[in-house]
């Protein structure tokens, strides 16, 4: 039995090593916002049960029996985040603390039903892959906005999910996935971007442009 810390521990690993490269234990825990001590102290236990890999100076990675883990807490989680925002109207930046509420009590039948009744949702609110029962998930390819030339259209495919100020902001661009955005002007020496989203134009920041994935048209 996986207890709940040690569920979140390999949903961070998972998220933050997406291509499957080690995870510094500083970058761990500051993600979980933990101390260097607790967040070795819990990757020592999940390397005795086989969950992780960890090579000093390198980081910590998922074994393939914690990556199936991983992946059934984030299939939870991202269910949830459907449910609420698609079922209940939560707006897309109240859903991710809620979900992690649900994420560790959710039993396998209860989740089965709630992807069923979602008609299996590819994707959450941010624009995530959703994980398959069977333990897997594709990440479709894309590249930072802050990276595309004036002229240049694309398909917003993922943001964030964990910073509320930002999703806010994000919404009231209606910078949302699958939206189509386009680059207006690019400021040379890493200046701000401006982009026309429908009919309105947006200044971004290159920080801000470089936190949204999206695919060139």
């Amino acid at each position: 039995m996986v207890t709940e810390s040690a569920e979140e521990y390999l949903e961070a690993i998972c998220k933050l090593g997406e291509e499957g490269q080690p995870v510094a234990l500083s970058a761990l825990a500051k993600h979980l916002e933990i101390s260097s001590v607790s967040a070795n102290e819990m990757v020592r236990k999940l390397v005795e049960r086989d969950l992780v890999l960890y090579e000093p100076y390198k980081g910590v990675s998922l074994t393939p029996a914690g990556r199936i883990q991983a992946l059934a807490v984030i299939r939870r989680h991202r269910l949830w985040e459907r449910f609420l925002t698609d079922v209940l109207g939560l707006s897309w930046d109240l859903v991710h603390e809620e979900a992690c509420r649900l994420e560790h009590v959710t039993s396998p039948l209860v989740e089965e039903r709630l992807a069923q009744f979602l008609g299996q949702p590819e994707t959450c609110p941010h624009g995530n892959p959703m994980p398959t029962a069977a333990g897997e998930m594709t990440l479709e390819a894309g590249c930072p906005l802050a990276e595309l030339t004036a002229g240049q259209r694309a398909i917003v495919l993922r943001v964030p999910e964990e910073d509320v100020a930002l999703l806010r902001y994000l919404a009231t661009l209606g910078l949302e996935p699958q939206v189509t955005v386009q680059v207006e002007a690019a400021a040379p020496f890493q200046g701000p971007l401006t982009v026309r989203v429908g009919e309105a134009q947006h200044v971004l920041g290159r920080e801000l442009a470089s936190q949204i994935v999206v695919r060139p048209l």
